[in-house]
């Protein structure tokens, strides 16, 4: 086992409030500046700038961890992280298929620019990425485990999106094995109001939509493997507890 410092909330500048200067290459080298072993890219309901973030992390020795902060049908945001770039690619066609289809007004919104593997504007995603999608709270675990990946509750400690804020508690019974938070001095808070989360995996990550956002090297988990794919198959299994 070996220590590995991370962030697993970011996002590029595909999702419309992210700023322009995000695009995957800037984030990779801004996680490596900030010492950080391994990082995720995480766009509203969208993994369309995932090749690109792989390639750039992969150049300056970041592990890549692909996926996307999915927004249920209770307009409630899970974190989504895969073990490979295909299971995400193919959860962010399943996704596109679930999305409500309206026209981003970037003027409001921002843009939502999407990067080639050169690290350069290709394209624009035409709707708007951060709406609520038609899967369910409930359904959304078991539609990430299928393409290889893991999903929880983004920014509990957050009113916006956040369960706790939806809901106005974490569920008795959650269907997840981690929660994130934004501040980790909020853990034990939490843990004291809503029991449930004594037995769930606190992550801390930044949520970051600037570049100066992205967490330094201060939250650490301990995975096994050698290589790149076998880490971040750890990872997975880590935050699915099993």
């Amino acid at each position: 086992m070996k220590k590995y410092f991370y962030d697993l909330h970011i996002h590029s500048c595909l999702s419309p409030c992210g700023d322009d200067e995000m695009t995957p290459g800037d984030i990779a080298g801004m996680a490596a500046v900030a010492g950080l072993n391994i990082a995720a890219l995480t766009d509203h309901n969208t993994c369309l700038n995932c090749p690109a973030f792989f390639k750039a992390a992969r150049a300056r020795g970041i592990i890549p961890v692909t996926g996307m902060e999915l927004t249920t049908a209770e307009d409630i945001h899970l974190v989504c992280l895969f073990d490979s770039l295909e299971g995400a690619m193919a959860f962010g066609e399943y996704v596109d298929s679930q999305r409500i289809k309206i026209n981003n007004r970037k003027d409001i919104f921002g843009n939502q620019i999407i990067i080639d593997e050169e690290d350069r504007p290709a394209g624009e995603e035409e709707y708007f990425l951060s709406n609520a999608t038609a899967i369910t709270l409930e359904q959304a675990p078991a539609a990430a485990e299928k393409y290889g990946g893991v999903c929880f509750p983004a920014h509990i400690d957050r009113e916006a999106n956040g369960i706790v804020a939806v809901l106005g508690t974490f569920p008795d019974f959650p269907a997840f094995t981690c929660a994130e938070f934004r501040d980790g001095g909020n853990v034990e808070e939490y843990r004291k109001k809503y029991p449930a989360l004594k037995d769930v995996i606190p992550i801390v990550s930044s949520d970051a939509h600037y570049l100066w956002l992205i967490n330094d090297a201060a939250n650490s988990i301990e995975l096994s493997g050698e290589t790149e794919d076998e880490i971040r198959k750890s990872l997975i299994r880590k935050l699915k507890n099993i």
